[in-house]
């Protein structure tokens, strides 16, 4: 599992210009490319934009994999993705940890290669394993300022709902959104 998820993860590292190599049906068994098209990455851009510090930025990165995510789901059937592996048992589709963080990686790293991550570095997929059985990958990027790092993590949510974004830390130690 973990060979097939770094050799997913070099796919997706090699995104060029608005295609970006994207995996789904758990572990990352099917592969597919996506077209962001030039009004999706310029409301990306305009999020980033805004920012005016790292804790902004964070935000606009939560709410760029929303968009990202979206634009998937309109080329493939990611679209049928559900929150938690809920309720998508054998759905084309469907997403679990490790397809959702090799995802937000290369939706990261297309950010970055075009400049627009103006306080984070994007570093490689971070792992938790609170049990033995039950890891649980993330994103990850690093403040360039404090280089304290951050959890980016759109498992939880529907297909199209901005990312968690925790402090490592604290998404090590179990952290999760408050979904209310």
């Amino acid at each position: 599992m973990r060979r097939l998820f770094m050799s997913m993860l070099c796919l997706s590292l090699t995104a060029q210009a608005d295609e970006v190599s994207i995996c789904y049906n758990y572990d990352c068994a099917v592969t597919a490319r996506v077209n962001l098209r030039g009004y999706e990455l310029r409301a990306a851009r305009r999020l980033l934009l805004r920012a005016a510090d790292a804790a902004g930025e964070r935000e606009a990165i939560s709410l760029a994999m929303a968009l990202f995510e979206i634009s998937a789901g309109r080329q493939t059937p990611t679209w049928a993705d559900k929150g938690r592996n809920a309720d998508d048992d054998g759905v084309d589709g469907r997403m679990d940890c490790i397809d959702e963080s090799a995802n937000a990686t290369s939706y990261l790293r297309l950010l970055e290669s075009r400049g627009w991550l103006k306080h984070h570095l994007v570093l490689e997929p971070v792992k938790r394993a609170p049990l033995v059985v039950n890891d649980h990958w993330a994103a990850r990027v690093a403040e360039k300022k404090t280089g304290r790092a951050f959890a980016v993590d759109s498992w939880f949510f529907d297909n199209g709902r901005p990312a968690f974004v925790a402090p490592l830390d604290e998404w090590l130690a179990g952290a999760e959104p408050n979904e209310e």
